[in-house]
């Protein structure tokens, strides 16, 4: 999928004509197009729906998803719930996504109320995976300062030399060249668009007729009174005149498109209006100021000029204050004027690089699964999983507001082993309302079932009925048996119990998977733009070469199940051909992890710096695939995993999603230390969807 982001450079760029044209030149191209405004930002004003949406809805006929509201934004922004917002507007990008090849998301306006709203933009660029296109406008400025402007956005985005951000629309250009010599000339005053990283993707000139409002939508703006309507639901105003001098003077001003302002009791002017109106000058109106109407007599003379469509307005502000209101006049486009919203989506569309967009959209990229995506993708994957997932830590406060949420949410079918009224009373007590469904079991009214069938799971290792009976006493264990006996599909626990004590019962009973030869771990690394993956940072101490290629092979494999395309990098502190033991051991385990798996791409020893960043990666390991762009990091052992798992997680301020286990028969999953409710809800997803690749 494709997804262009525009992003104004500052207020009054003319976003929603470029967000029209931009659709329309993709659609010429043959692309099957969608459009979403995140947020929606209404003038004062404005009553209906949000203006950008739907005035796509009404040109192009597509139905994009409903905004949210700017108080609802502004208030997650304000309770820092950045991550809930960005997981708010995925969804609703999802829905803009089906049955389309492109998708136009259009950013939000800065205004003096919307200060944030740069920094809103980044975000949803990033988290949608987005190619960024700036729009900004040209009005009589300094070519060298409109430069400096752009690519101060620029940076914002990453910078001119980000694959991401692609490069500038301008719009409202005025000047007495064609759009080409402008172009020319504006190239010679900025470096930002010499070379091809950054391209001047449209030229839009200024057209007086793109902003020309009904004279309708004159009235009711300024909240007028008409005195004779016309032909005001067709008429536009372009150009306005203030009348102050003689019938002599204000003759070659009236024009098409001029609205006449004019206090009432300038007869003369009035007729003069008439006139003209009379004569066939299709004028937007004459507008009355200062509460003065008209002499009937008057009026009686003007009827052919009524006749032939003069709209004629009275406001009763004064004709000075009039000018003002006019001159500060909504002018974005009605929804309901759907003849200037095709004539501005023809115009801008006509400017715009249409070949190269075109080009771009077919050009293949690998989707960055960026966090919000990530943990969209998760719950939806999980709601769709349908599984039933054990909690054996039942009575914690934040496990039973979990499994509320996952219960209300469809995320999972959650089993709390806990006596019911503890649940009762932690719920009275945090507020949480327990949904229908949600089931509740009394370890010690069911502990005695399991006995006989873990003696069974267990007679190769000498278990007795007593010791059965005393291992069962842990709701660890009891979890476990259900999930041995495919009572559950999964378990997760953790929160107060310590990791051996969470994973010793799922060696003991459940087993590795077929295949497998041990069980390892990967934390899901969300940082701000993609989510990477890095085993075993818990569970193998020491791994041999072995085991160290089957760690790379299981986290592989956990990376593709949830949407991470896998290029695998074995961590030494050496990328270069030092024969240390340390060094040798991951080289052979990366030999080793190809054996059978050619078509993985995995490379080692590799420095972490090398296979992070690209520019260490062309000196350090030229010519891999891997380094410079690895998704996936397998460390050579847990002292190194875990060490970097927490330095990296607590120096970038990222969020990490796990353990989750790999290699057992079913899933079995660790919470962390100090895990939240939104950790927890996220591990349940995880287990849920683990539980529906079990073959």
């Amino acid at each position: 999928m494709q997804t262009f982001f525009i992003a104004p450079t500052d207020f009054g760029v003319g976003l929603t004509s470029i967000s029209l044209g931009l659709v329309r030149t993709l659609e010429r191209a043959g692309l099957k197009v969608g459009f979403f405004k995140p947020v929606a930002q209404p003038h004062p004003g404005d009553t209906g729906p949000e203006r950008s949406t739907e005035l796509i809805a009404r040109t192009h006929g597509i139905m994009p998803p409903t905004p949210l509201s700017l108080a609802q934004v502004e208030r997650m922004l304000g309770d820092g719930q950045l991550d809930e917002l960005l997981e708010s507007i995925v969804r609703l990008y999802q829905q803009a996504c089906v049955g389309n090849d492109v998708v136009v998301v259009e950013g939000m306006v800065p205004t003096r109320h919307a200060s944030y709203a740069a920094r809103v933009n980044l975000h949803l660029a990033k988290s949608l995976d987005a190619e960024v296109i700036l729009v900004s406008a040209a009005e009589q400025e300094v070519l060298s300062e409109l430069s400096g402007r752009v690519e101060l956005q620029a940076q914002l985005f990453g910078g001119p030399r980000d694959p991401k951000v692609l490069g500038v629309i301008l719009n409202k250009v005025r000047t007495d060249q064609s759009m080409e010599q402008f172009s020319t000339r504006l190239r010679e005053h900025s470096p930002l668009l010499r070379g091809n990283d950054f391209r001047l993707i449209g030229c839009i000139p200024y057209q007086p007729e793109l902003n020309a409002p009904r004279t309708r939508d004159v009235a009711e703006l300024l909240g007028a009174q008409v005195l004779n309507a016309g032909d005001f639901e067709q008429r536009r105003m372009t150009k306005i005149i203030i009348c102050a001098r003689t019938v002599a003077n204000t003759v070659p001003l009236l024009t098409s498109g001029t609205l006449v302002v004019t206090p009432g009791d300038r007869d003369d002017i009035i007729l003069a209006v008439s006139l003209a109106a009379i004569n066939g000058v299709p004028l937007a109106g004459l507008l009355l100021t200062s509460d003065s109407k008209p002499d009937a007599r008057i009026l009686g003379l003007c009827r052919g000029a009524l006749q032939a469509g003069l709209p004629i307005l009275s406001v009763s502000t004064g004709s000075y204050d009039t000018a003002n209101q006019l001159n500060a006049l909504n002018r974005e486009i009605p929804v309901d004027d759907r003849e200037r919203a095709e004539f501005i989506t023809d115009f801008v569309a006509s400017h715009l690089d249409g070949a190269w967009l075109s080009q771009r959209c077919g050009a293949p990229r690998e989707m960055r699964l960026s966090p919000a995506v990530f943990r969209y993708q998760l719950i939806q994957r999980a709601q769709q999983a349908n599984k039933r997932i054990v909690l054996p830590e039942g009575a914690e406060p934040l496990l039973v507001q979990a499994a509320a949420i996952c219960q209300a949410r469809g995320i999972a079918r959650c089993v709390l082993l806990a006596k019911p009224e503890a649940v009762d009373a932690v719920a009275r007590a945090q507020g949480i309302t327990l949904p229908e469904g949600l089931e509740v079991l009394d370890p010690d009214l069911i502990r005695e079932r399991y006995v006989e069938p873990m003696v069974a799971l267990r007679k190769s290792k000498n278990l007795n009925a007593p010791m059965a009976e005393q291992q069962l006493e842990d709701p660890v264990v009891i979890g476990t048996m259900m999930l041995a006996l495919d009572e559950v599909d999964g378990l997760v626990s953790g929160l107060v119990h310590s990791t051996a004590n969470t994973i010793r019962p799922a060696l003991q009973l459940i087993k590795t998977a077929p295949g497998a030869s041990l069980v390892s771990s990967v934390f899901f690394m969300l940082f701000p733009d993609q989510v990477l993956v890095y085993g075993d940072c818990v569970m193998n101490p020491h791994p041999n070469a072995a085991e160290l290629a089957e760690i790379a092979r299981q986290s592989a494999a956990s990376a593709h199940t949830f949407g991470i395309t896998p290029r695998v990098a074995m961590i030494s502190y050496s990328s270069d051909s030092a024969s240390d033991e340390e060094v040798e051991k991951v080289r052979e385990a990366t030999r080793m992890a190809r054996e059978g798996a050619e078509q993985l791409l995995i490379d080692g020893p590799l420095q972490y710096d090398a296979a992070v960043n690209p520019a260490v990666a062309r000196d350090l390991a030229p010519g891999s695939k891997v380094a410079g762009r690895a998704t996936v990091f397998v460390f050579p052992d847990l002292n190194t995993g875990n060490t970097t798992h927490k330095a990296v997680q607590r120096s970038t301020d990222g969020v990490s999603l796990g353990p989750m286990l790999q290699g057992l028969r079913k899933p079995v999953n660790d919470l962390p230390r100090g895990a939240q409710v939104d950790d927890i809800v996220h591990t349940i997803a995880l287990t849920a969807i683990q539980a529906s690749e079990v073959r």
